[in-house]
């Protein structure tokens, strides 16, 4: 039997929007002004899916907490520079999502994202109406704790049983592993299916038409 869901939540970036590049180039500029190594793109987005705080720590953790704190605001700076450019959503997002709104399910958002940078997407995006909540590091706790996926299910009265964690993260899984629900992979975005296949997710998706289909067939 085909299990079936109430509640789709979503990471942002890498899974909904294209915006891993962007980030990776931030984090290189924001290093740079402070006169950090530069750890390379694929190290950078290794991290993408954890809080900002967090991710600083991983990428360099013998810097003392004023430098550390230095790197965020600078990340901060380059990130929502306009001079830097937009991150896009993916080909085929808004017909996906549009489509899952006019199905009925519940959906929501958990990202490493500030509420600040989530807010501003939204706003860009128009898309605050597509989804029943939203979750952010900074107010809740990083991935891979499961605190963003309990609020989420607490807020709209859904079990973890009928709960659908999606990410492009082994953080987006492992989060989904400790709430004890169900998550599906995408491997277009940090991550790739080998590594990802190592958390157990239902399936992974190598576009999004492939997800949009899986997801539309999983409808309670």
């Amino acid at each position: 039997m085909t299990k079936k869901f109430e509640l789709y939540i979503f990471d942002w970036d890498g899974t909904l929007m294209d915006s891993i590049d962007h980030i990776s180039s931030s984090l290189a500029a924001a290093a740079a002004d402070i006169n950090l190594v530069d750890l390379g793109t694929e190290r950078y987005k290794g991290i993408i899916g954890l809080g900002l705080a967090e991710a600083m720590a991983e990428l360099y953790p013998d810097a003392d907490v004023t430098t550390q704190k230095e790197l965020c605001d600078r990340y901060r700076h380059h990130f929502f520079d306009e001079s830097n450019g937009k991150s896009s959503l993916f080909d085929g997002t808004h017909e996906m999502l549009a489509s899952l709104k006019e199905k009925g399910p519940k959906m929501a958002v958990a990202t490493g994202k500030a509420r600040r940078g989530l807010t501003r997407v939204f706003d860009e995006t128009g898309y605050h109406s597509m989804f029943h909540a939203s979750r952010c590091a900074d107010e809740s706790g990083s991935k891979p704790a499961p605190h963003m996926l309990h609020e989420i299910m607490s807020e709209l009265n859904v079990t973890p049983d009928k709960t659908l964690m999606i990410g492009d993260s082994k953080y987006d899984m492992q989060m989904a592993n400790n709430a004890g629900v169900d998550c599906v992979a995408v491997s277009y975005g940090v991550h790739g299916c080998e590594e990802l296949q190592q958390h157990s997710p239902l399936t992974c998706c190598e576009n999004i038409a492939e997800l949009s289909d899986w997801l539309h067939m999983h409808i309670k």
